[in-house]
């Protein structure tokens, strides 16, 4: 009996975590709001001539200097972090190249599952062609590429969700792009992170310069 209920206080947590997560994720007829990634602010994808940028502000990470690092078989793209402008945290931007997305050669990489080895959600099979790296305060980022999709996770501790993996389509403005996941702690206590999987497919990215130009 103590089993049991305990069996069904976890599945009533678990649904509640979910409700809460959800909560911000429904948009109107003319725009999607995403979920939101707690401690994470200002998440957005644009596209800046060919190369695809992606942003967010880390709230509770404090950096005194930033740095720019080379993503490892990507020559074109680059990971960059420092301190954020408007508030007391991080900001850190993936600049993407088309170039590196579209190169075949990448697609010989071996595949690979999330760090720790759990698959990736909404991939048949699990895996894709993948290289991983560290850098200072983010352990075990990993890029991800597939025929027309693209894909990082990104270290976030204190996701709030356990061990759960909770996925979600992802919007710029009123248009789709992919899908975006929270991933919670695995077996060992780790690997918690953000994983954000995109449609590079030509539809995609001519909305995304179409969004481009309407800022510029």
């Amino acid at each position: 009996m103590m089993k049991l209920l305990s069996n069904t206080k976890a599945l009533v947590l678990t649904a509640a975590i979910t409700v809460g997560v959800f909560s911000t994720s429904c948009g109107n007829g003319t725009s999607a709001q995403n979920i939101a990634v707690p401690g994470v602010n200002n998440m957005s994808v644009t596209l800046s001539q060919d190369n695809v940028l992606i942003s967010m502000v880390f709230q509770s990470l404090q950096l005194d200097g930033g740095l720019r690092y080379n993503i490892p078989k990507y020559p074109n793209s680059y990971l960059e972090i420092s301190p954020d402008l408007q508030s007391a945290g991080t900001l850190m931007a993936i600049s993407v190249s088309l170039k590196d997305v579209f190169n075949t050669s990448l697609q010989t990489l071996d595949p690979t599952t999330l760090p720790g080895g759990r698959a990736l959600p909404g991939v048949a099979g699990g895996r894709l062609p993948a290289v991983a790296f560290s850098i200072e305060k983010f352990k075990n980022m990993s890029f991800y590429l597939g025929p027309k999709l693209f894909g990082v996770f990104i270290p976030v501790k204190s996701l709030g969700i356990g061990s759960s993996i909770i996925t979600a389509r992802y919007y710029t403005g009123a248009n789709r792009i992919g899908n975006i996941s929270l991933v919670g702690e695995d077996a060992n206590g780790e690997n918690a992170g953000l994983l954000l999987m995109l449609d590079m497919s030509a539809s995609v990215t001519s909305q995304l310069k179409a969004v481009e130009k309407k800022f510029n």
